[in-house]
């Protein structure tokens, strides 16, 4: 039997204060959804804004469950992040140290070496579990 401490009688008062359920189907995550937008602009420190918070702890974690997102492919990790940093194709050949491939990896006619992944996550920030992937 669980021992009634303030932590859990407070846990408790919150609980029936704001009416929390776990979100486990499509229905509540919708009903939790709508809730959010309700309180969605609570002022920090009401309830409602402990409300929110835990709210969309619940709604992230029926997301990550129920609709997850892989990681981009490698190449197109690249492309992107060439394209943000607005760096050219020879751009890319200094950070990966060779102008003659960049062609053919961009191509995929070459593979990645564990060098251009270190340089490239170094340097332009993309994940290494990005870059380690097959393509």
């Amino acid at each position: 039997m669980l021992a009634h401490t303030p932590s859990t009688i407070k846990l408790t008062q919150i609980k029936l204060e704001m009416n929390i359920k776990p979100v486990k189907t499509e229905k509540d995550y919708k009903e939790a959804m709508e809730r959010l937008e309700v309180i969605f602009d609570a002022k920090p420190g009401t309830p409602a804004a402990d409300e929110l918070e835990i709210l969309s702890v619940l709604i992230d974690n029926y997301e990550r469950s129920n609709f997850p997102i892989d990681l981009p492919d490698p190449i197109e990790a690249i492309k992107f992040r060439m394209e943000q940093m607005n760096y050219t194709n020879k751009e890319l050949a200094e950070v990966i140290g060779f102008k003659g491939r960049v062609s053919e990896i961009l191509n995929r006619k070459r593979k990645l070496s564990i060098n251009m992944i270190r340089k490239l996550h170094e340097i332009m920030q993309i994940p290494t579990d990005v870059l380690v992937q097959e393509y």
